[in-house]
């Protein structure tokens, strides 16, 4: 027999089981040696000392939660989906224990400042998670070391391309662990309520039909509150303008900093640790060495160096000195403020920079490429798309235009000026 056929979960139960107290799920449970293993990796770990909302403490002064916690609480998450009897039936032993590894591992690959970081390296955090689970590290080495082949089963979870379509579903859809996990924890550590809903009600009208994870549709209320919590969440949390602000000088850091080395311009600081990122040559070994705390390091050394934007970039950075903001209404009024900048002796590379946000709350058929959308089981036993059975979110897909905000961000200096 097959080993991932006779693998019982029994098997790998810790002698003791684990507890951590934690501030949204009360306690994460961990009950098997092979999840320990991962919680105690170097990967994993390293997530201690990464921010889970980036610049979002500079606004919500409480937000400086880690990746690790979150990566605890999707696992929770998940953990507490396979105590459903429906997920029990669904999935043998072996597809539980892959589901709670991937759940755990979903966030290895983030990067310091996570998506500020990847926006200038061009290294996805998807990406670089299914890397670090394939190739040499100590994760992949725990889950090869339990079942050789259980390394790609658990990257094909993340990548969206297992075979069990509700594995995936679990960890990566438009309701799943990851998404219930940082709405709650993002909201209670930012001090803010915009992404409280029922997540326990969720859960128990949570069913398989047709091979895929399906809700009853006494849930359609509790998942209506989700979508709100997470529209209103990515409005007033992950989409304020001072959290842009923050992000935007740090790519502008990043971006001087690739410039420089491109340039051949000679540092004062030993970049040891940020050679492999400029010089396009990642390994697992030395993605892993870079973190929060070593960058903040470098933006330190770099207010001695010589290059003025790279020194007055990272001061401002360091001492919260964000670009100011303003609507931005035309391309004259765009070229307006370069004009002045340029007056002022700032390089519009890196000190005028507009983006265009919009959050879509629901994604319905055909509008991405994520795994299916919700379907709600009616009791005659027929299934329908969530839009069909809920007037909130038919109104939200039947609006003519979603919501947009499109922002310029430049220095006090030049907003002084203008």
């Amino acid at each position: 027999m097959e080993f991932k056929e006779s693998f019982r979960l029994k098997d790998i139960e810790l002698h003791e089981k684990r507890v951590i107290r934690d501030a949204i799920h009360d306690y994460i449970h961990i009950h098997h040696t092979l999840i320990w293993k991962l919680v105690n990796s170097k990967e994993m770990q390293r997530l201690r000392r990464i921010k889970q909302l980036g610049g979002t403490y500079q606004v919500f002064h409480s937000a400086e939660h880690s990746r690790f916690v979150h990566s605890l609480g999707v696992y929770q998450v998940v953990l507490r989906m396979l105590e459903t009897e429906c997920l029990q039936e669904a999935l043998s032993d072996y597809d539980q224990i892959c589901v709670m590894c991937a759940a755990l591992l979903h966030d290895i690959g983030h990067g310091p400042f996570s998506h500020s970081f990847e926006g200038v390296f061009h290294e996805s955090h998807e990406d670089m998670s299914v890397k670090m689970i394939l190739q040499e590290s100590e994760v992949h080495d725990i889950l090869a070391s339990f079942y050789y082949k259980m390394p790609n089963d658990v990257a094909m979870i993340i990548q969206h391309t297992h075979p069990h379509q509700v594995l995936i579903q679990m960890v990566s859809s438009q309701l799943d662990a990851d998404r219930m996990d940082y709405l709650l924890r993002d909201s209670y550590m930012s001090g803010t309520t915009y992404g409280h809903f029922d997540m326990s009600r969720i859960l128990r009208t949570m069913r398989i039909c047709d091979g895929k994870i399906v809700y009853k549709e006494s849930g359609v209320q509790a998942i209506e509150n989700y979508i709100l919590a997470r529209y209103h969440m990515y409005w007033q949390v992950y989409y304020h303008p001072t959290t842009r602000s923050y992000e935007h000088l740090l790519q502008s850091i990043f971006k001087r900093l690739k410039d420089l080395y491109n340039d051949a311009y000679v540092f004062q600081t030993d970049l040891h640790y940020l050679l492999p990122f400029l010089e396009n040559h990642i390994t697992n070994e030395s993605f892993n060495e870079l973190d929060e705390s070593i960058v903040f390091y470098y933006f330190r050394e770099f207010t001695k160096e010589k290059d003025f934007i790279l020194k007055d970039l990272s001061s401002r950075f360091l001492n919260r000195r964000l670009f100011k903001y303003k609507q931005l209404e035309s391309e004259e009024e765009l070229q307006h403020i370069k004009e002045v900048a340029h007056h002022l002796g700032y390089d519009e590379r890196y000190y005028i920079i507009t983006d265009s946000q919009q959050q879509v709350p629901y994604l319905h058929y055909g509008q991405s490429g994520e795994l299916n959308e919700i379907e709600i089981l009616d009791n005659q036993g027929q299934l329908s798309p969530l839009p069909q059975k809920s007037e909130i979110v038919s109104a939200i897909l039947n609006s003519k235009q979603f919501k947009s905000d499109q922002k310029i961000f430049y220095p006090k200096e030049i907003k002084d000026a203008l």
